[in-house]
């Protein structure tokens, strides 16, 4: 779950009042063991009310309020987002923060609406749109979502680790020569498929292209059906060296907050014919099955 953890402001900070070389040291040291244990998400400090403003909505009217604001002990004057299992654990992270004011101060714990919150009026539409709104605010660029037909992959395969994913790119190179001559080849595309994941983030990765018959395949091909269903397409735009940082990006910062389910299911780079492999641009695409 996230959580929205407010620092609530005092005078001092509505003064204006500085926190202390002391402070910043040990807010330093607080949002350093966050960040170690993968808890911290974000966090600001925020400038006192009076150089704030507010906008009130009454029907199509809308009026601007100057700062500052009175009700001090209403306002929030710096905030984290974290990720924690349970509220308990949000309560015992807050417990070793220092003290954020020179005088008496609270920090309130609020959870953040997740997808499921929603229930039945967060259709599948609806979760589509906001998991592509969250996928262009990371900079991922649009997502579509397709329906896949069962599909036969056959090639070469492979298993990797976190340790051994430089050695992707030499699969490949042994992989190529075979484009163009495989039996019951359909169409030019390419595939690197990702399945069996395991310990230590091991997981095997299949090169290979669509086959519809997979009786004469090469010595040492293997083959595997990637599931129907329907899918989100994501597009890595930079060079395909760079896509192991898009990846990352995708499952440590997208799926999680996505608002979609990813199904168990084998996952996909999709290498289409406007890719070029001579300057290693276009046509590069990720392709993540959805839980029904």
């Amino acid at each position: 779950m996230k959580v929205m953890v407010m620092v609530k402001a005092s005078p001092s900070s509505e003064s204006g009042t500085m926190p202390s070389e002391a402070l910043l040291a040990a807010m330093g040291q607080f949002n350093e063991e966050l960040a170690k244990a993968g808890i911290l998400l974000a966090g600001e400090g925020l400038q006192p009310s009076s150089k704030g403003v507010r906008v009130r909505f009454s029907g199509r009217q809308r009026t601007v309020i100057a700062g500052p604001f009175i009700e001090t002990k209403e306002l929030v004057a710096g905030y984290w987002l974290w990720r924690v299992k349970s509220m308990e654990e949000a309560i015992d992270w807050v417990k070793r923060c220092p003290n954020p004011m020179p005088e008496e101060s609270e920090i309130e714990i609020r959870p953040l609406f997740e997808a499921d919150d929603f229930g039945d009026a967060f259709t599948p539409e609806l979760r589509e749109q906001e998991a592509g709104i969250r996928a262009m605010a990371l900079g991922l660029g649009a997502v579509r979502f397709e329906n896949l037909e069962n599909r036969t992959i056959a090639g070469l395969n492979a298993r990797f680790s976190l340790e051994t994913l430089g050695n992707i790119p030499l699969h490949w190179q042994r992989f190529v020569p075979h484009l163009g001559h495989i039996p019951g080849q359909i169409g030019k595309t390419a595939y690197g498929v990702c399945w069996n994941p395991g310990e230590g983030c091991s997981f095997d990765y299949l090169v290979g292209v669509e086959v519809d018959d997979t009786a004469h395949l090469p010595s040492g091909f293997e083959h595997l059906q990637l599931a129907a269903g329907r899918y989100a397409v994501l597009t890595h735009v930079q060079h395909v060296g760079s896509i192991k940082q898009t990846i990352d990006a995708i499952w440590t910062q997208w799926v999680p907050d996505c608002g979609i389910h990813i199904a168990s299911l084998p996952w996909f780079e999709r290498y289409t014919e406007a890719f070029d492999p001579a300057t290693g641009l276009g046509g590069v695409e990720i392709w993540l099955p959805l839980a029904e």
